[in-house]
Parts: structure tokens; C-alpha cells; sequence
């Protein structure tokens, strides 16, 4: 994600820099700004808002440390066979403000950046912050599109009702969802969950909501396979939002984050099952959730770069079929 070269015809997407060019570590940390291109067919743009957490503050400062953390990446993804940055223009739309101490006005000015984002990109792919965010997101997608297909990698299920009497925070983004009608009931998933909950009924409520479960425990009986499976049979030919709480890594994989769950995913089964979901009818996607001050050594920035790389990947257009790891999709 670093910055831009110029293309000789306007019409070519401008990529990032060639890192055997300039050194990965010089420069700024993005590619092309949304201001440089007419229009783009990917924005990402960061969120730096954190304060509905529940327990470590901290992602507020995630967009810069996965924008610096994206210096790693390259053009071409061979496991997805595809350019991202070639096969769609994608740019760098900064950052959305939201005020750090009015949950309702953030709520209200997020909602109101992606759409006004939205006038010059057709879709977003948003680095939060904490969980909050994903509301006002999935409201002003399902503005666009109706009730939308969910597709949530988390250890928890955010589905609860409050916190601390708060009906908004990053705890809860998807019962409100859900009690809107932004999501579809019959597609919606969640995958990951994990470690100990409040009670039982919470399974229950979250059912009730909508949403189906690939556990961790799941995963690790049936194997990554079985679980595309099932993820790809739920989904359907929805329109499908990611969110990803990059905390259904385990912590081993993902130690930057404000609400750490032992026993969970790897980093190379969280990006086999993204890039399963090329061929999907994605119409946006957030990942949320890292925290710098508990990083260490990049871990979590690099995998949730990574993480967007796979998506940018599974949302480029295709000319022909595509392949994924687990067979044809046209």
C-alpha cells in the first residue's frame, strides 16, 4: 500500500510503488490517495475510533499501524491468481473522523463518511477502531444493497443486547443490525467463536438474531474445508459483508488486540477461508480491532494487512473463471 506511480493511460489502474525499486521503507506507507484517481472501484479508509470498547483501548491507532505493516505486500497474489491492484483501481481514502467521546455522533458521522466515500468508490473496505464500527457501516451498505449476508470472523459473537447500560458499543453492533433489518437472517455467519460466555441464552439470542456458528472447536474437529462448506452454502449468491475482528487469530498470531481469546484461528486459515470467498458477491468489508500498544514485532499489523489483501484479492473482477483453493466458481 504504499505510494503511487503513474500509469501512461488514464484508464490503468495506479498500483503501488515497486518495492526493488524504491525500499520498502522509504516513502509513505499507501498507495494511490482517492484525490489522485477520478474515481475507484476499492476505497479503503481507516476508522480511528475506539471508544466502545469493553476492555483495552487502543485501536483507535490500528489504521496507521496495518497502513505501515502493508509495506510487506506485493502486487501479484499467487494464491488467488490475480493483481488487486491491477485488475481494479483501489485507493487510499484516509480516514473517516468520528468524535472520541460521543458514541451517538460517531455512529452518525460514520455512517455519513462511507456514504459520502461511496460517491467515488463503488466499494469500501474500512481498518478500524474497535467493533462499533461495523453499524454505521452496515447501515449505510444496506442503504445501497437491502439486507445483506454477514460474514463475521470474531472469537465473540457481538450480538448482545448492552454494556454498562450502553446500547452501542463494540460489543453489540450486530443485534442492533440485526434489529434493523440490515442483515439477512437466513445468510448471516458467524465463524471462530470462542471461550466462555455470559450464559447459555446468548447462543440462543444469537440464533433468534440470525446468524450461524462455525466454532473454533468446529474448526478444529471438522478442519477448514468442511467449514468453507458450510460458509459457501449459507452465503448463497447474497450480497456479502465481511467484517473481520482480528481477534478470531489466535493470540500467538495476533497479540494486538483488546479483547484476546486463547485457542484460536490461524493466521493461514483465516486467509485460506477469505480467499475462498472469491467469486462472491462482496459489496464491502471492515477489519477491526487491532490495537498497536499490545503489538509486538508487527504480528497483528502484518496479518491483518494481509488480511485486506485477501480481500482487495477476492473483490477484483476476473475475465474468465476463477479458481480457489477449493474448486471452480465462475
Amino acid at each position: 500500500m504504499q505510494h503511487p506511480v503513474s500509469g501512461e493511460n488514464e484508464l490503468t489502474p495506479r498500483g503501488p510503488v515497486d518495492a526493488s525499486v524504491v525500499p520498502r521503507f522509504a516513502g509513505i506507507a499507501t498507495f494511490p490517495r482517492l484525490d489522485e484517481v477520478e474515481r475507484a472501484e476499492v476505497a479503503v479508509a481507516g476508522i480511528p475510533f475506539d471508544s466502545g470498547v469493553s476492555y483495552r483501548p487502543g485501536a483507535r491507532f490500528g489504521p496507521s499501524h496495518v497502513r505501515e505493516a502493508s509495506r510487506l505486500l506485493r502486487p501479484y497474489n499467487p494464491a488467488q491468481d490475480v493483481s488487486p491492484f491491477a485488475a481494479q483501481q483501489v485507493a487510499d481514502a484516509g480516514d473517516i473522523v468520528a468524535n472520541p467521546f460521543d458514541i451517538s455522533a460517531a455512529v452518525a458521522e460514520i455512517e455519513a463518511g462511507a456514504r459520502a466515500l461511496r460517491a467515488n468508490a463503488d466499494r469500501l473496505v474500512i481498518i478500524g477502531g474497535d467493533h462499533t464500527i461495523a453499524l454505521p457501516l452496515l447501515r449505510e451498505v444496506a442503504s445501497v444493497h437491502g439486507p445483506v449476508a454477514v460474514l463475521h470472523f470474531d472469537a465473540h459473537l457481538d450480538t448482545w443486547d448492552t454494556y454498562f447500560g450502553a446500547p452501542t458499543t463494540h460489543g453489540t453492533p450486530f443485534r442492533r443490525a440485526s434489529e434493523e433489518g440490515l442483515i439477512d437472517m437466513t445468510a448471516s455467519m458467524h465463524v471462530g467463536i470462542r471461550g466462555p460466555l455470559y450464559d447459555k441464552s446468548d447462543l440462543e439470542d444469537d440464533e433468534r438474531l440470525g446468524f450461524a456458528v462455525i466454532t473454533s472447536e468446529y474448526l478444529e474437529t471438522h478442519g477448514v474445508a468442511s467449514a468453507i462448506e458450510r460458509m459457501h452454502a449459507r452465503i448463497g449468491d447474497k450480497a456479502l459483508y465481511i467484517s473481520i475482528d482480528i481477534d478470531v487469530l489466535d493470540p500467538a498470531h495476533a497479540p494486538g488486540t483488546g479483547t484476546p481469546e486463547a485457542g484460536g484461528m490461524t493466521s493461514r486459515e483465516l486467509l485460506r477461508m477469505l480467499r475462498a470467498l472469491a467469486g462472491f458477491r462482496i459489496v464491502g468489508a471492515d477489519v477491526v480491532e487491532v490495537a498497536p500498544a499490545y503489538d509486538h514485532a508487527q504480528l497483528t499489523a502484518v496479518a491483518a494487512s494481509h488480511v485486506v489483501y485477501e480481500l482487495l484479492s477476492a473483490m477484483a473482477p476476473r475475465p474468465t473463471g476463477i479458481r480457489t483453493p477449493e474448486g471452480d466458481r465462475a
